[in-house]
């Protein structure tokens, strides 16, 4: 392993292990480094699927693509999904592994590190640097003998590291003094110091609480990094997923999109920027409603009519609006679920919303694949597929896209779309010809910049990245 790395670990989860490790490869990209991330472990239902094969956290593609790399299973080898019921479907090296409790999990940990550490050493074997991002908080004391993701790997690999504080959620003095004061003494040795994130306001304001953190811990802060509104990165999970209120320009339709317990892949309404988040049936009406994507389509269904959502939505049709379901949505718009080998759902079989003329059946094989397709309009988009199951849709329905192998994919009736295709309402022109706004397209590189700015700006020291063990 000739690479030098950097763990980047957090007081917290959603402390911004993510977004720093991201702008750190960005950074490092920025000044000629050959850098590639990695994250052993990762639990989230935001997931990619890798050109090559496989399926990945979506926060570690982020990462690739601030590296200017394609991204491929080895940087994040082991993927969690939670099922909402406690259990998760185990994705190692890009593969649907096991379902799996979390306690069943623990029970495999010394095989998985195995995994972890053999992906690790193929990246290492062809880049210069590694940033590996942690998971959760990095004292979790209780998971210490089991730990696959943070300080047990980071002492494994004998790899410098840095602590990364949300100031925003505030505590930030408790959790970094109580972090550090909870670390081992081979812990202790590889660490660099601790970074302030998501700080608003006037910094110098923190000096005097900089002063306070570095005495009572003994070591440097590396920076304290304003929030930055200005950059927009995929999120890693729901929750990183901005749902508070939203203004609607007046020339937009209203949108309501369904948080489902076990939502996947949110980052699909990126564009749709003043779209409402809803949990229970709202007391107006709406042009349009979304069903999004979902770990478990029969639970999620279940979930609608307890809410009494499921019968929200068929009235809102009834009144006009356009219902629009992706994948695990688009499952849920039919006449019938099944899931004969339980992949899911301990349910053998559900009833759908019946809105679409089509059925699904669960499948023990993921589909995981990158597409291009053209809307019915004549717009030529890329977009992605992961699911489980497998949908027959009546021969006369109208599909909402042709792909680029002539298939069809999807079923559009009045009022009604249903689509496998994620990603396909992160192209403006797709937006444009479905929901009728235009709305303005995200360029990923110029965030990814000014992620690199964001961080060389800030940094009060950099010599944390110029050494490894």
């Amino acid at each position: 392993m000739s690479a030098r790395a950097i763990f980047i670990g957090g007081t917290a989860s959603n402390a911004g292990k993510s977004w720093m490790t991201t702008a750190i490869c960005a950074w490092l990209r920025s000044r000629g480094v050959a850098v590639a991330p990695f994250k052993a472990q990762n639990m989230s239902n935001n997931s990619y699927p890798c050109r090559g094969g496989g399926e990945i956290g979506r926060a570690q593609v982020a990462q690739a693509e601030a590296c200017g790399l394609e991204p491929e299973p080895a940087m994040n080898p082991i993927l969690l999904k939670p099922n909402g019921n406690g259990s998760s479907q185990v994705v190692v090296n890009g593969s649907v592994w096991k379902t799996l409790s979390a306690r069943d999990y623990y029970k495999h940990v010394n095989e998985l590190r195995d995994h972890v550490i053999a992906a690790y050493r193929r990246l290492a074997r062809r880049f210069d640097f590694i940033v590996i991002e942690g998971a959760g908080s990095v004292t979790e004391l209780n998971l210490r003998d089991v730990d696959l993701a943070n300080l047990g790997l980071a002492t494994r690999l004998r790899t410098p590291w840095i602590l990364v504080a949300d100031i925003e959620r505030g505590g930030v003095f408790a959790s970094v003094i109580g972090t550090i004061g909870l670390l081992t003494p081979r812990e202790k040795a590889l660490f660099r110091g601790f970074a302030i994130n998501k700080f608003r306001g006037d910094r110098s304001l923190f000096d005097e609480g900089v002063k306070t953190l570095e005495t009572r811990t003994g070591t440097p802060c590396l920076g304290v990094f304003p929030f930055a509104s200005h950059i927009a990165l995929d999120a890693e999970d729901t929750l990183a997923i901005d749902t508070g209120p939203r203004q609607q320009a007046r020339s937009a339709p209203s949108i309501a999109i369904v948080r489902l317990p076990c939502i996947s892949n949110a980052t699909d309404f990126r564009l749709l920027t003043w779209a409402e988040w809803i949990s229970h049936p709202p007391l107006r009406e709406f042009d349009f409603v979304i069903l999004p994507g979902t770990k478990n389509t029969m639970g999620d269904l279940r979930w609608l009519r307890q809410t009494g959502l499921a019968g929200w939505i068929t009235d809102q049709h009834r009144r006009g609006a356009t219902v629009v379901g992706i994948c695990g949505g688009f499952q849920m718009l039919g006449r019938r679920i099944e899931d004969p080998a339980r992949v899911e759902s301990p349910e053998a079989a559900a009833e759908g919303l019946g809105l679409l003329p089509a059925e699904t059946v669960m499948q023990t094989a993921k589909t995981t694949a990158i597409r291009t397709a053209w809307s019915r309009g004549g717009v030529r988009f890329s977009a992605y597929e992961i699911h489980m199951g497998e949908t027959t849709v009546d021969a006369a329905v109208q599909p909402f896209a042709r792909l680029d192998d002539g298939r069809a994919d999807g079923a559009c009736v009045s009022g009604i779309i249903g689509t496998y295709l994620h990603g396909a309402f992160e192209d403006p022109e797709v937006c444009a010809e479905t929901f009728g706004v235009e709305v303005a397209a995200v360029s990923k590189a110029d965030h990814y910049r000014r992620l690199a700015e964001w961080f060389s700006t800030y940094a009060s020291r950099l010599d944390f990245l110029e050494c490894s063990e």
